[in-house]
C-alpha cells in the first residue's frame, strides 16, 4: 500500500481525491492523508513517518508548497513530491524542480495523468527505499558475519565450499567475562548490553590483531579460533594482550558499586572438525570447530581463575620456548577420565 500525503487549502480537492480514488481506498492500495498548509503538513509528516510521496499545492497560507519542498528531506529523505498547481508557468516549474520536487502537474487536475505521474513517483520511492534496506541489511549482516566470510560468499566456489567438512590442526581459546553475571542483576539493561559489547570489542581487536577469528559469543564469553603458521603463538598473544587491555581499563561504577573488568582465558591446540554444525530443517547452521581439543579449551577457561590464562601440559611443551609459564598442578575436568595438569601463562 502506498501512502500519500495530500497538502493544499482548497477543502474540497480532499473530497474530489477521495471519490476519484474510491476504488483504491477501499482496496488498501492508497492511504491517503491530508493537510492545508506546508506547517500542517510537515506536522502530518512526523505523525505519519511512512509516507510515501507528497501530493502539494504552491499557493497556500502559513507556509507555501515551495517552502514545504525545502523541508522535505529533513522530514523524511526518502519522500518524493509531485506539485499541483495551476501556477503551471515555466517559472513556477523551475523554481518547484530546483527544490527537489519530482514533478509537476497542472490544474484543473486530469486524474488519469496524476495517477500515472503518482505510479510512477511511487515506483522511484520504492527502489530508493530497496537501496536504503539493503544497504542496512548489509550493515546488520557485517555486524554478525566476519568480513572474510563476506567476502568468501563472492566468490563462485562458495556454495560447493561451504559444504566441505574437514579436519584441521588449530588453536581455540575461551575467554569469559569474569563477574559480570552478577553484575547484571545491578543495572539496567540497556547499560548491561552497552558495557559487555564495550569490552567486547577489546577483545575482538586483540583477537583480529593476531590473525583470529570469532567463532561465537556465549553470553559473556568468546570463543575465538586461530588457523595457518604459529596459530599456538597467536593465540597466546592475543590472549595476553586480551588480560593486558581489560587490565587497564578503567572500574566501572554503577550506583554504589564498583566493577573492575578482568577475564579467564582457557587456550588448547590439537585437531579439530570444522564444518556446518546446526539444523539444516531450521535453516540454523553455525561454521564452527568442535571436537575434544575445543572442549577441553572451555574446560580450562572454566577452571580458571580471574586473570589466568590456562594451557594444558601438552601445550606447555610446545610455547615453553617463547612464554613464560608456570605449573598450577592438576584439575579434574568434565568428561576427562584422568586429572589434566596444566599450567598458566605468565608473560
Amino acid at each position: 500500500m502506498a501512502k500519500i500525503l495530500v497538502v493544499d487549502d482548497e477543502a474540497d480537492l480532499e473530497v474530489l481525491v477521495k471519490q476519484k480514488f474510491r476504488k483504491k481506498i477501499r482496496e488498501n492500495i492508497y492511504e491517503f492523508v491530508f493537510a492545508q498548509n506546508g506547517q500542517e503538513a510537515l506536522e502530518k509528516m512526523h505523525e505519519h513517518p511512512d509516507l510515501d510521496i507528497v501530493l502539494s499545492d504552491i499557493n497556500m497560507p502559513v507556509m507555501d508548497g515551495l517552502t514545504l519542498l525545502t523541508h522535505l528531506p529533513e522530514a523524511n529523505p526518502t519522500i518524493k513530491a509531485v506539485v499541483v498547481s495551476a501556477y503551471g508557468d515555466l517559472q513556477n516549474i523551475r523554481a518547484a524542480m530546483n527544490r527537489g520536487a519530482f514533478d509537476f502537474v497542472v490544474k484543473p487536475v486530469d486524474f488519469e495523468d496524476l495517477e500515472v505521474t503518482m505510479e510512477k513517483t511511487i515506483q522511484h520511492v520504492r527502489q530508493i527505499q530497496d537501496t536504503i534496506r539493503a544497504i542496512k541489511e548489509n550493515n546488520i549482516l557485517k555486524m554478525y558475519v566476519d568480513e572474510n566470510v563476506l567476502n568468501f560468499m563472492t566468490n563462485k566456489e562458495f556454495e560447493s565450499t561451504l559444504l566441505k567438512n574437514e579436519m584441521l590442526e588449530a588453536s581455540v581459546i575461551f575467554i569469559d567475562v569474569c563477574g559480570f553475571t552478577a553484575l547484571t542483576e545491578q543495572i539496567q539493561a540497556n547499560e548491561v548490553v552497552q558495557l559487555l559489547n564495550s569490552l567486547f570489542d577489546k577483545i575482538v581487536n586483540e583477537i583480529i590483531t593476531q590473525g583470529g577469528h570469532v567463532d561465537k559469543f556465549m553470553g559473556d564469553a568468546v570463543m575465538a579460533v586461530f588457523r595457518g603458521e604459529y596459530h599456538l603463538d597467536r593465540a597466546i598473544d592475543a590472549a595476553l594482550a586480551i588480560r593486558q587491555a581489560l587490565a587497564d581499563t578503567e572500574e566501572i561504577k554503577t550506583g554504589d558499586k564498583t566493577y573492575k573488568p578482568a577475564i579467564s582465558i582457557g587456550i588448547n591446540s590439537g585437531e579439530m572438525l570444522s564444518g556446518n554444525i546446526g539444523s539444516e530443517s531450521l535453516k540454523r547452521l553455525d561454521y564452527t570447530v568442535i571436537g575434544d581439543a575445543v572442549n577441553l579449551a572451555q574446560r580450562l577457561q572454566s577452571a580458571a581463575k580471574p586473570g589466568q590464562i590456562l594451557i594444558t601440559e601438552q601445550v606447555y611443551h610446545l610455547a615453553k620456548e617463547s612464554f613464560n609459564c608456570q605449573q598450577v598442578g592438576e584439575f579434574t575436568l568434565k568428561n576427562k577420565a584422568n586429572p589434566v595438569m596444566t599450567y598458566e601463562v605468565i608473560d
